[in-house]
C-alpha cells in the first residue's frame, strides 16, 4: 500500500507526502481563498492524468523499438464549479509515424492507470482515526 498524507503549512497550502520521500505543494488559486502556491487538488489529478498518459505511451513505444522523442500529453478539463466535469486527454506525437502507429498510441493512451480510475467508479472510503500528530 502507497501511503500520501497532506500536512496543513498555511491556509490551504498543504505539503503532500508520497511514499518514497517526494513532496508536493498543493494549494487553491487565489479566487478561492488560497494562496496559490501549488496547484489545486483538482489540477493535481489533471497532470497525473497528462504525465500518467505520456509515460504508458511511452513505454509501449520503446517496447515496439518506435521513436517518440518529441511526444507532448496536454490534458484540457472542464469544471462544473469546483468539480472537474470533463478531461480532454490530446497527444501530441511525431509526424512521421505511420497512421496504424497514431491509432495504437491513442488505444494505449487509454489503458494508462490514471485515464482508467477517472473513467471507472473506484472505490474510496473515509475514515476517522484518532492518532496523536
Amino acid at each position: 500500500m502507497v501511503s500520501l498524507v497532506a500536512r496543513r503549512r498555511d491556509g490551504f497550502t498543504h505539503d503532500v507526502e508520497i511514499d518514497g520521500g517526494h513532496t508536493l505543494v498543493v494549494d487553491e488559486p487565489r479566487d478561492a481563498g488560497g494562496n496559490d502556491a501549488g496547484p489545486s487538488p483538482t489540477r493535481t489529478v489533471g497532470a497525473a492524468l497528462a504525465a500518467c498518459t505520456a509515460i504508458t505511451i511511452e513505454m509501449y513505444a520503446e517496447r515496439k523499438g518506435w521513436q517518440l522523442d518529441d511526444v507532448e500529453v496536454a490534458v484540457e478539463m472542464s469544471y462544473d464549479g469546483f468539480v472537474p466535469s470533463a478531461f480532454e486527454v490530446i497527444l501530441r506525437l511525431p509526424g512521421e509515424l505511420s497512421d496504424e502507429q497514431r491509432e495504437r498510441l491513442r488505444t494505449v493512451a487509454g489503458k494508462c492507470p490514471v485515464h482508467r480510475m477517472l473513467a471507472h467508479e473506484t472505490t474510496v472510503s473515509i475514515e476517522d482515526r484518532i492518532e496523536s500528530l
